[in-house]
């Protein structure tokens, strides 16, 4: 295991130097002004000398997200449940939890400011829309595919319902869940740096929106460095956290994969 993760780090940090490189290639290729796309050295500029207020702005993003996360998690895992528990149930809440996904959540955000104010609320409402779809699905996929003879086992045993959906098919869904918990990790900012473009006077999206207008694109880059190293950390610590509570499906959270 820490070969694979030291394996995974250098990889990851190859393919980020790489990434640099094009960039300033195409900054010197191209000569664009640094209005248009500043090189990468002025963006670690912007981001040494505003160090101070992307923090202060990347703590309330951060906040956001993780309030976000944490909401929509718990409803996608407990609409998942009260579809597996109560199958009548789920046909009649499946539509409606594909529509609510199908809606553009762009075009929500507006009304979520309009509905919820200018704070936190609107954004953390957005986050978990976008999150508990996938958590849904995926932990209902994992749900649904219990082993047959366990569920059989529990039946000849007297076991209800309630209790294999709590002792057999929750535990056997959770590395299927953990997969939607990762899922869920990398697309939570979406929500969060929507909201604040729409309506905010705080986080990384309104700071970006606020150094576009102002025409100052360095900042703008700075600032959604900062958003993906945000992104990256989340993962990571969502990545680690199934790992260290679920050690006995390291297989299963690796996707299967070796190398």
């Amino acid at each position: 295991m820490t070969g694979q993760a030291s394996g995974a780090w250098w990889r990851g940090l190859v393919a980020v130097a790489g990434l640099i490189a094009v960039w300033w290639a195409a900054v010197l290729a191209t000569g664009l002004p640094p209005f248009l796309l500043p090189a990468p050295d002025q963006v670690a500029q912007a981001i040494w000398t505003n160090r101070a207020l992307l923090a202060d702005h990347a703590a309330v993003t951060a906040l956001e997200i993780a309030l976000g996360l944490g909401a929509g998690t718990a409803v996608g895992v407990t609409s998942a449940l009260a579809i597996a528990g109560a199958p009548r149930l789920g046909r009649w809440m499946m539509p409606v939890m594909v529509g609510a996904q199908a809606l553009p959540v762009f075009a929500l955000a507006p009304l979520l400011t309009l509905w919820f104010g200018y704070g936190y609320a609107p954004k953390i409402v957005m986050a978990a829309l976008i999150i508990f779809f996938p958590v849904a699905v995926a932990f209902l996929d994992g749900l649904r595919r219990t082993e047959p003879g366990w569920l059989d086992m529990a039946r000849v045993m007297g076991a209800s319902r309630r209790r294999s959906l709590l002792l057999i098919r929750l535990p056997a869904a959770l590395p299927a869940l953990a997969s939607g918990l990762r899922v869920a990790a990398a697309v939570a900012p979406i929500g969060a740096v929507v909201g604040e473009w729409v309506g905010s006077s705080a986080g990384l999206g309104y700071l970006m929106l606020h150094a576009n207008g102002r025409m100052k694109t360095d900042q703008m880059f700075a600032a959604l460095a900062v958003l993906v190293v945000l992104t990256l950390v989340l993962y990571l610590v969502v990545d680690r956290a199934l790992r260290a509570a679920m050690p006995w499906q390291a297989d299963a959270l690796d996707g299967g994969s070796r190398g």
